[in-house]
């Protein structure tokens, strides 16, 4: 029998998607909605007050109902339907919160048509939707590898027109969410997590249903082959079949976006079978890497673009927003230059370091799950939890995600449902992570607009004074820890 809290809960969060639905029908991310407004010149149109408030009683409404069961809900089957519930009213909705789902098919139709889109943005190539992709993105190529692209022109070739190819491409977004919640109950008990947890936490956060369901985020798409290659790896460890196939999912999940590779060593360890040695590491991971390098080098081929993909990489940061933390750092550095009549351009130069700092970061976590796996062979296996192999190398991926986040030069809240997926799985305490996903869910409005555009400088001090915090915290814990160990 379910308690009346988790009742309340869940009625309180299908009236915040109701909500949420209404305020996309009211001034959601529709083809024909003005472009470069204000959240002011929101509030003065016709039905801004009405769109305005049933966006933040929605959201309100839907991270309280999340945030209240957060340490698991009532069964596993309660978690997945209500996060169906509340997926359904965002489902018949217009796209809410962004409008990168109209750049995703003026990306499919730029390639339908034979232009390259890595070569080229959508303005050039002409496509006919191009008064609805946001003007940051319109001179743009492609920043998404050769999967999503044939994925868009899918999208294109069966909608025909605007209205059909969005529908379609939902459709795709809504699969990648089925996918990834088809495979949360194997990887939950891999982990050894309660999967009523896990599933709440992965499904029913604002962050799916706004972004991923309504929004159609791609991101949808590489979760669920991202999830679907590291249950093939944990549950036939050690198999060349399974290893290869779980290998190319992985691959497929790269080519949708590239952030997925950052998991690859970790899946590596997660198929490791019998002893942790270099020689199990290299003949099992062997596998797993052919899988995804020929995933790769096949799906660049097919899609005739070759490697002009990863190029377009290098676009995804255009965008400078306080929501990265080197970016905010850098906005502080170069706010605190112009006080002295300097210009010391620190943006860049912060982001790089940054991405440096993620390079070894990722390798320490590696390092770091390598040897407690090693150390585990040591101890008998009466001993050991049970799934203690997969559960370290999960932990090991969510963290290296949340390292990508943190550290990588830009931030939409999209991108925090990568670590969410992970974090569901494998962390002890909810809270920490719980908490800024909720914070990311009011970052932007009903029509696309990011209110972090119009709070660039209190934004980047924030920012910066929040990471000063944590990093004191972080050196003082040690000392307290030492202090504690002489008493």
């Amino acid at each position: 029998m379910t308690a009346p809290g988790a009742a309340l809960s869940r009625y309180a969060g299908l009236l915040g998607a109701v909500l949420l639905a209404v305020a996309a029908h009211l001034g959601g991310a529709l083809p024909d909605a003005p472009l470069g407004v204000t959240p002011a010149s929101i509030w003065r149109a016709p039905d801004g007050p009405a769109t305005l408030t049933c966006w933040l009683v929605g959201t309100v409404l839907l991270v309280g109902a999340w945030w209240s069961l957060r340490d698991g809900a009532p069964s596993t089957r309660w978690a997945y339907v209500t996060a169906g519930l509340w997926a359904l009213p965002l489902l018949v909705a217009p796209p809410l919160g962004s409008r990168d789902v109209y750049s995703y098919a003026c990306q499919g139709w730029t390639y339908a048509h034979g232009v390259d889109p890595y070569a080229v943005g959508v303005a050039a190539a002409g496509c006919p939707w191009l008064d609805t992709v946001a003007p940051i993105w319109r001179d743009t190529p492609a920043p998404y590898g050769p999967v999503f692209v044939l994925l868009a022109a899918l999208a294109v070739g069966v909608g025909g027109g605007l209205t059909g190819t969005v529908v379609t491409l939902r459709v795709i977004a809504v699969a990648g969410v089925l996918l990834a919640a088809y495979c949360l109950p194997g990887l939950a008990r891999a982990a050894g997590v309660p999967v009523r947890r896990a599933a709440w936490l992965a499904l029913a956060g604002p962050l799916v249903g706004v972004h991923l369901v309504a929004g159609a985020h791609n991101d949808a798409v590489m979760l669920g082959l991202l999830l679907s290659g590291l249950l093939v790896a944990i549950r036939r460890p050690g198999r060349p079949a399974a290893l290869l196939l779980a290998g190319a999912l992985l691959g497929l999940a790269v080519t949708v976006k590239a952030t997925a590779v950052v998991v690859v060593p970790f899946a590596v360890l997660a198929g490791v079978r019998g002893r942790y040695t270099w020689r199990a590491l290299l003949r099992d991971g062997g596998w797993l890497a052919g899988g995804l390098v020929g995933a790769v080098l096949v799906t660049s081929a097919a899609s005739g673009l070759g490697f002009g993909w990863v190029g377009g990489l290098t676009h995804s940061g255009d965008s400078e927003q306080w929501t990265s933390p080197p970016t905010a750092v850098g906005f502080v550095v170069d706010y605190a230059g112009a006080l002295v009549g300097r210009d010391p351009q620190a943006v860049p130069v912060l982001r790089a370091v940054a991405l440096l700092l993620l390079a070894g970061v990722l390798a320490v976590l590696w390092w770091r799950a390598w040897r407690a796996l090693r150390g585990a062979d040591d101890v008998p296996r009466v001993a050991q939890v049970e799934g203690s192999g997969p559960g370290v190398a999960l932990r090991g991926a969510a963290l290296a995600l949340v390292a990508t986040v943190v550290l990588s030069p830009v931030f939409h809240p999209w991108y925090a449902t990568w670590p969410l997926a992970l974090l569901a799985l494998t962390a002890g305490r909810t809270t920490w992570f719980v908490l800024p996903a909720s914070a990311a869910a009011f970052l932007t409005l009903p029509d696309g607009t990011n209110l972090a555009r119009f709070t660039k400088a209190p934004g980047g001090v924030a920012m910066t004074a929040l990471l000063l915090t944590a990093l004191a915290i972080t050196l003082q814990r040690p000392r307290e820890d030492r202090a504690r160990s002489r008493m």
